[in-house]
Parts: structure tokens; sequence; C-alpha cells
């Protein structure tokens, strides 16, 4: 039988008086009024028939109106005063049972239903743990939180784990605060920016006009500003936000706002002419010229900027370990960004040409050409590549040493390969002798080959160009 199956009559009035256990039943009123919710009654009526009552809490039913006369009965008023006392004593009787099986939510029902079970009243507890009257009261009626001390009394005087008191309190602190409290999304937000983004890293260098990462209001003024939105839900590494950047292969949050910044710097720059595919072409013989020597590459910023292109250097985010980035501002505005990651001659010269081979290609137009970490294979011609990525990288080799004279002096010279040989094949191809050396390093695995030839390109090329990182802050147009 089931609560909602109780019949109430004076008969099971009569009889749950004898079966009364006198027991005290502070602290499951919760449990009382519950049961009077889902509580039926049947009122006698002359004709000998039952008329169902339900005084259920919304009270919404076909029997509303016999429910309000019910209500004013006395009899039936004085049956559910019974109820209201007998609903948590009647341990013998199918009421118990039900009882007995709900499921505690809090520290207190479940000290209540042990009470019931043993037929002891919460003074004889309060004697057994030595737990002062008042205090016991407190918590069994949820006003006092129980401790770690008093789980440990109660599990050896109930016989039930402390932890599970315990975990009985927490998940009970937890939904008062979440009451208290509430959700946040701000503070989802929140985490999935400072989570994502090296917020640190971008305040240090310049990118986000903040005194602390502590400052989370600034922080976030600045975050919408550096994205280009109006508020921190729009910005686009979170996941409900809309996406504004589209590119040629899937990036890291860090990532994403190294090209943000190559995109700010772009935009702010002033070039002599409008972009000229036949004039970027030219000016590959000029750049051809300047790979005798590691000093003539400081003439590379003013060689691209007389074709229209506009060359970004910006430091790589540690974790973003970027090389280069191809996209177009309009119809006429190429950009070419480096991080210069590795300061090495022959890592500038092939990045540097594997993006102007994405420009005269017209890559980038629509979705921006990301190059990271363009290295190993990603530097080949492998089948695991794009076919642009393949046709740039190919581009980049031949134009700093023709692929099939390495090949035929790696042939002739391998295992060995002294310094002698590779600067007098460098004089034969005028080109610098750290070109041939990057690519006997590619070629054959061994990067410990001749790295003094390795100059370091930095330094020259910076002087003539937009610089980001470093030290230096590059004006930006947001």
């Amino acid at each position: 039988m089931t609560l909602d199956q109780v019949i109430v009559t004076d008969a099971l009035a009569a009889k749950a008086a004898d079966v009364l256990i006198h027991v005290d039943v502070a602290g499951v009123s919760h449990v009382r009024q519950q049961a009077q919710d889902r509580f039926l009654v049947y009122a006698d009526d002359p004709a000998g028939t039952a008329n169902r009552v339900s005084f259920d809490q919304g009270g919404q039913d076909s029997n509303a109106e016999i429910k309000r006369e019910a209500i004013h009965n006395p009899i039936i008023r004085n049956r559910l005063r019974i109820v209201n006392t007998c609903i948590v004593r009647l341990c013998n009787w199918t009421i118990h049972g039900m009882l007995s099986s709900m499921e505690p939510e809090t520290p207190g029902e479940l000290i209540s239903l042990l009470l019931a079970e043993r037929g002891w009243d919460q003074k004889a507890l309060a004697a057994v743990v030595a737990i002062d009257p008042g205090n016991l009261n407190r918590m069994i009626a949820g006003k006092r939180r129980l401790d770690a001390f008093a789980a440990i009394a109660l599990s050896d005087a109930l016989g039930v784990p402390a932890e599970r008191f315990l975990n009985l309190q927490q998940a009970n602190d937890l939904a008062t605060a979440r009451t208290a409290v509430g959700t946040s999304p701000e503070r989802a937000t929140r985490a999935a920016l400072f989570g994502s983004l090296p917020i640190t890293e971008m305040i240090h260098r310049g990118w986000l006009n903040a005194e602390s990462v502590r400052d989370v209001a600034k922080i976030e003024s600045e975050l919408t500003r550096f994205f280009g939105v109006t508020s921190v839900a729009e910005i686009e590494i979170l996941p409900h936000a809309a996406k504004k950047t589209n590119t040629t292969s899937p990036v890291s949050f860090s990532q994403l706002a190294w090209i943000y910044r190559v995109q700010q710097i772009a935009r702010g720059m002033v070039v002599a002419r409008p972009y000229s595919r036949a004039v970027l072409i030219a000016a590959l013989e000029k750049l051809k010229a300047l790979l005798r020597s590691a000093e003539e590459a400081r003439k590379v910023p003013r060689i691209l900027a007389e074709a229209g292109v506009r060359f970004v250097i910006v430091e790589s985010l540690k974790s973003a370990k970027m090389d280069g980035v191809c996209f177009w501002i309009n119809a006429t505005s190429p950009v070419i960004g480096m991080s210069l990651r590795f300061d090495r001659i022959d890592n500038f010269w092939f990045v540097l040409i594997h993006e102007i081979e994405h420009v005269l290609r017209g890559h980038g137009r629509v979705n921006i050409v990301v190059d990271a970490e363009l290295e190993g294979d990603r530097a080949g011609v492998g089948d695991t590549l794009s076919n642009d990525e393949r046709i740039a990288n190919q581009a980049a080799a031949n134009f700093c040493v023709p692929a099939n004279l390495v090949e035929k002096f790696i042939a002739i010279k391998a295992p060995m390969f002294s310094q002698r040989d590779v600067l007098g094949f460098a004089a034969m191809l005028g080109v610098h002798p750290g070109l041939i050396v990057g690519q006997l390093q590619r070629r054959t695995g061994r990067y410990d080959l001749l790295r003094n030839h390795l100059a370091r390109i930095r330094s020259i090329v910076s002087p003539g160009a937009i610089v980001d990182g470093w030290g230096d802050v590059a004006p930006v147009h947001v």
C-alpha cells in the first residue's frame, strides 16, 4: 500500500493511536507536509459512497469544489490533524516502510529517520553522543551545520558511516549556496577567457592596457577593444560567439590573438602604392640579389612596400609557435606577417618567400593563411599538406637553393660535409652559406651541422620594418 492509497477513517485513527511510538518529530515537519500535500481523504456520505478528495499543493483539479467543502468539514479536519501527528509515528505500519525508503536530503532528515527506526528521542541520542540537546535539535532542524566531530559521534551511535552525514551536509551547503548566490554566466565566460588566452603575456606585451591580471573589469574592457567587439560574450574564442576569423587551418586561441595583433598593426600602416602583382614578381629578382649577405636583408621591408605589400614583424606568443601569416585587408592590400621565431637566416628567407608565394597566388583573400611550426614535414611537399602549402614550400626552397643542386651536392659529399665544401658551394650559387647549411640540416636531420653559419637576422631586418615585440610596442589601429 502506498501513501496515496491510505483511507483515513475513524477506525484507522483509532488504529494509529494504538500503534503510536512516542518519538520527537522535530526536524521532519517537511516530511509531514509532503505527506499531507499528497494525502487522499475519503469522506463518508449518507449514501455510502466515497468522495475522493486530493490535498495536493497545486489544488487544481476536478475535485476542487469537494475539497473546499471537505476543508470546512470538522470530521475531515480532525482526521487531517491525526494524520499530521501520526505520519512519522506509524512505524509498525505501511507508512513507516514508505518513510524509511525515502532518501534523506540533509543530515537532519537522516538522523530523524534513524531515530524513528530505533524508537529513540533526541534527548536520548544527545546523551549517547555527548552533544548538547539544543545543538542536536538545531542540527536536525537544519539550523546548525554538522561538523566532522559530530559525524563521527553519530556514526558510532547510529551505525551509519560518518562520510554519509558529511556528504549530506556538503550537498545541503551547496544547494543553499546556489539558492543564495545563483549561477553566474559571467564567471563561466571569465574562466573561458582567462583560461584560454595568455592574459599576463598580452599585458606584458602592451596589447592590453591593464596593470594586473587581477583587474578583471579593466581586462574585460581591454579584451573587447582588442577583439573589436562590444561585449566579452562576443569574443570569438567563446563557444557560442560568432566566428569572425576564417583560417585555412584550425588555430589555437594564442595563435588567434597573434593574428589579431598583426591585423591591427597592418590596418594602420601606410604603403606607397596599391599592390601590384607584376611589381612583386619583379621584386623577386631584387630579393634574390640579397641572398649573398645577411646584412642585405635590411632592404626587404622597403622592397615589399614598393610592391604594395604590408610587411609586419610580430613576436610570437610563447604558446602560439607562429611563423607567418598571409591575408588581405582589401582587394589591393595584401599583408605578410612574420614572427622570426627562429632568428636564423635560412628560416627568415624560407618563411618570407613562402608567404610571398601565397600573395602571388591570391591565397588569403577569403581565408587567412596560417603558417605555424613551419619546419620538418610542414616545410616539405608531402601528401599530408594542402596543395597550396606544398606549392609555397617548394617555391621557398628553390628560391634559396635549387632542390636539384642540393640533392646532387648531398649525393657527392655525404656523409661528410666540410666547411670548405659548403663555402665553395655557396659561393658558386651566390648565396649565404647559412642557406646551404639550413637545407642540409633539414634534409639529413643533422641539426648540429655547421651551425655557426646560421647568421642571426632579426637585428638586421627590424630597423626598417614595423616591429611589435622584444620590448617594442607597435602603433595599432583598433
